[in-house]
């Protein structure tokens, strides 16, 4: 049907180039007494102008113009009129009526409407304050906007022009729609005819003849040839790839990461988190709805963790709060990767042949049930790095972010205390950033408490260093982003990812 309808418009625009020389308006085509004017008609029209234009039948220009439509609140300003007036109709005149309050006025017209409508009336001065309340302070006041709407309406524009539709669209009530229309005229080649042409000169056409009353296309030998799209890393990856080269150099070995939906027992209970830390609530954390209930860890350490919550053990009094199996086996998205890191320890505590010292490190997804706005998703990388040795300290851990993050460019460091529940003590890590001339979070680090680590199994004089912080937040900075919605998501501009260059962290925030 499009083919039938494409080959008919192109009839149509040949005789009517054939008799009148020019279109002005292809919005003016009709095609069996049906106006070809609307947005899908145009699509076909242009489509069958590219043909012709390529064999210089005819010529033509784009021209775009815009109107306006009304959107959802418009319509209802259209149709019952302007917050302001409604206001201004519910109120009595001064000195024959109590005046309406503000909770009244609420009633009476709807919250929004009040809000919105006051304001507006005051600006106006349609009312005025009479004491707790309003009364109308104009007799008969003209309703501009919805005199403004129902032209718009009509018309797709204002006669008054930009300075009216600007308003209207700040305040939500219209929005833009454009039209694309064509003006056409005829070309080096016109014909009320198609002819075909050829585009490849044949064995069998040069032995019959036929070529010499054969047309050819024309060939562009200033066209360009199509570009190879190969792939790209995203700005992500290659901070990531970054990271893990600084990590590899140091010593460290990759930690698996591949599970996204944990356990609460690995991603809080193990951990000595509380169960009832408000971390732990819906509003922070997605849980899973089905399989309702995860695997069961190794019962003589579960016991061990239970045990440790309810009563304490390891030099600590506990939480003194019942502690839940069901709450354990409840299955959620990590929200973080020492999840990750705590499963890797016990297993470090109960490898065949005992505990060796180790460094690991994982750069993976985590999820938070948060608002997305400029800083923060729903969605991120945490980067994390343990060691795990006798007889280590928190100068060993100062000592330990000096270096790495020396290598990423970020030399003057400050240490923080700080609160987490696995950690003991624990430290915010700050930077100094010269972009910004401030210092800003960059890390959270701590040595793990031992209510955490022996009841894995670990012996009594192993400690652990820990720390972690985003992928995203030192990319961002890195390429002097600052909106995370347009590093990740559909805002992302692929051009750009394709554009962006490795990033070197030694060079630093410059």
């Amino acid at each position: 049907m499009a083919t039938i309808k494409s080959e008919a418009i192109q009839s149509l625009i040949l005789q009517t180039l054939s008799s009148e020389e020019t279109i002005s308006d292809s919005r003016q085509l009709a095609l069996e007494g049906k106006s070809l004017s609307s947005t899908e008609d145009q699509n076909v029209i242009r489509g069958v102008l590219d043909s012709l234009s390529s064999k210089e039948m005819v010529e033509y220009k784009q021209i775009t113009t815009t109107s306006y439509i009304l959107t959802e609140e418009g319509k209802l300003i259209d149709e019952k009129g302007s917050h302001e007036i409604r206001v201004w109709q519910v109120l009595p005149v001064k000195g024959k009526g109590e005046p309406i309050t503000v909770p009244e006025l609420q009633k009476l017209v709807g919250p929004g409407i009040a809000k919105v409508g006051q304001s507006r009336a005051f600006k106006n001065k349609w009312i005025a304050k009479d004491g707790n309340g309003f009364v109308r302070s104009a007799e008969a006041p003209v309703d501009e906007t919805a005199i403004q709407l129902r032209e718009i309406r009509e018309k797709g524009d204002h006669t008054s022009g930009e300075s009216v539709t600007k308003e209207l669209q700040k305040r939500k009530l219209i929005a833009p729609k454009k039209h694309i229309h064509y003006s056409i005229s005829k070309g080096a080649n016109f014909s009320t005819e198609v002819k075909q042409l050829e585009t490849d000169l044949t064995v069998e056409m040069l032995q019959s003849g036929a070529w010499k009353d054969s047309s050819f296309k024309q060939y562009n030998f200033a066209a360009a040839g199509q570009p190879t799209d190969g792939g790209a890393l995203h700005p992500l990856l290659k901070v990531r790839e970054e990271f893990r080269n600084i990590f590899f150099e140091m010593g460290f070995t990759e930690m698996p990461t591949n599970r996204f939906v944990e356990s609460a027992f690995w991603n809080f209970d193990a951990m000595f988190v509380p169960q009832q830390h408000p971390a732990r609530e819906m509003q922070d954390t997605f849980y899973v709805k089905n399989p309702v209930k995860s695997l069961q860890p190794e019962p003589e350490y579960y016991e061990r963790i239970r045990k440790v919550h309810e009563e304490g053990g390891y030099g600590s009094i506990g939480y003194r709060a019942p502690f839940s199996r069901e709450e354990s086996e409840k299955l959620l998205l990590r929200t973080h990767t020492t999840a990750i890191s705590t499963a890797m320890l016990y297993e470090l505590a109960n490898q065949k042949g005992g505990f060796k010292p180790a460094k690991m490190y994982s750069i993976d997804r985590v999820f938070r049930n948060e608002t997305a706005d400029a800083t923060h998703l729903a969605e991120f990388h945490q980067v994390e790095g343990v060691v795990a040795d006798y007889n280590i300290t928190l100068g060993n851990l100062i000592a330990f972010m000096q270096e790495f993050f020396g290598k990423t460019g970020n030399t003057k460091l400050r240490f923080k205390p700080a609160y987490n529940p696995y950690t003991e003590p624990s430290m915010e890590v700050f930077s100094w950033h010269e972009g910004l001339g401030k210092w800003i979070e960059i890390a959270n680090s701590g040595i793990f408490r031992p209510e955490m680590l022996e009841p894995m199994g670990l012996p009594k004089g192993v400690r652990v260093l820990g720390w972690g912080m985003s992928l995203e937040r030192p990319t961002m900075i890195k390429y002097k982003i600052s909106d995370i919605r347009t590093l990740v998501g559909h805002k992302t501009d692929l051009d750009q990812v394709k554009k962006r260059a490795a990033v070197r962290l030694e060079k630093g925030d410059d």
